[in-house]
């Protein structure tokens, strides 16, 4: 699962559009390297990240602790801290292929935060990481609205809560 020289600058890749149906071949595998208690089943992670793509996909999806968080973000993003959610998108051909690494801690510790449940949030971790994956962002304003907009149509379709309402 270690991310290698092949990670792709997310800014270089175009967005893709979301298909409207989600009959998406996908591959997931969910990887917990911290105890499980509380978070998603690979069952439900694997239909987070099926619904979320819009192509066919293989993604690993990976739940850390701090020490891993810090070391992928200091490595990757050049920051000393462990963050909530880290996409690395790999450069595989015809399909889309990439890690979503999600800190355990943090995401516990801002669902407590923003007083959400934990598989809420990670849901929405999950949806956000995906968007990632398939080359959207949120460095200018109109792009963050346009992916918060995505991030709240395919929470809903899952029935999970709008992570943007007041």
């Amino acid at each position: 699962m270690t991310p290698t020289a092949r990670v792709r600058a997310k800014a270089a890749l175009r967005p893709r559009k979301l298909a409207a149906t989600h009959a998406v071949v996908t591959r997931a595998a969910v990887q917990y390297a911290v105890a499980r208690r509380g978070l998603p089943s690979a069952v439900t992670v694997r239909s987070i990240v099926r619904a979320s793509a819009a192509s066919a996909a293989a993604v690993t999806v990976r739940f850390v602790g701090l020490r891993e968080g810090r070391a992928l973000n200091a490595r990757f993003r050049g920051k000393d801290h462990a963050t909530n959610v880290l996409t690395f998108v790999y450069d595989d051909g015809e399909m889309l292929a990439g890690d979503v690494v999600l800190c355990v801690p943090v995401l516990r510790r801002e669902a407590r935060a923003g007083g959400k449940s934990v598989i809420a949030h990670c849901a929405h971790l999950l949806v956000h990481g995906m968007l990632h994956l398939q080359g959207h962002d949120h460095l200018r304003e109109a792009d963050a609205l346009r992916m918060e907009r995505r991030e709240s149509a395919l929470l809903a379709a899952l029935g999970y809560p709008d992570p943007y309402s007041t």
